[in-house]
């Protein structure tokens, strides 16, 4: 065997060493992978969306700007974590926020049933069935909740649950915004 040869063995093994190098890298360089929506410090996009549960209005842009601060809530009935994050927005909700309610790609009966189970936060819970909402709001996913000012301007994103922790910081944002 020629050096040339053995060199040509090798280089596979070698190959594969260097991918799982770049593979380990890859998962422990950190950094935020969150997107965020290009929402941020704008009016909240122009919608109206039906109502999506029996008891409750529908929602649309129009009704953010009456002059108190909100949280928009962007959430399923086939959603996990949505169920994790239900008994926050019920302590936000008994603490005087209000919270609006976009349903996505969900099924009024799923819906109720949600609701009867994990309580009902919601002052207005508009059906996105589409998720044409959510995407123009820049959402990537459910939970995800938007802090509204009383001018419907888009003041902050909090992705994913909102924990126990959140809550308090969440209401002194939302104070902060009173007009």
């Amino acid at each position: 065997m020629t050096r040339r040869t053995h060199w040509i063995a090798w280089a596979p093994l070698a190959f594969v060493g260097l991918l799982g190098l770049l593979f380990v890298w890859g998962l422990n360089r950190g950094g935020d992978r969150l997107i965020a929506s290009h929402w941020i410090n704008k009016p909240m996009p122009t919608f109206m969306l039906p109502a999506a549960s029996a008891d409750r209005p529908g929602l649309s842009s129009a009704t953010l700007s009456d002059g108190h601060p909100r949280i928009v809530n962007v959430f399923a009935s086939w959603c996990i974590p949505c169920r994790i994050e239900a008994p926050q927005l019920e302590e936000l909700r008994a603490r005087g926020v209000i919270i609006e309610g976009v349903a996505v790609r969900d099924r009024t009966v799923d819906l109720a049933r949600y609701l009867a189970e994990n309580g009902n936060p919601y002052a207005r819970i508009g059906g996105d069935e589409r998720g044409q909402v959510q995407i123009a709001l820049g959402s990537s996913g459910v939970p995800e909740s938007f802090l509204v000012d009383g001018g419907g301007i888009i003041r902050e994103q909090i992705q994913g649950v909102i924990t126990a922790e959140d809550v308090p910081g969440i209401i002194a944002k939302l104070q902060g915004m009173q007009r």
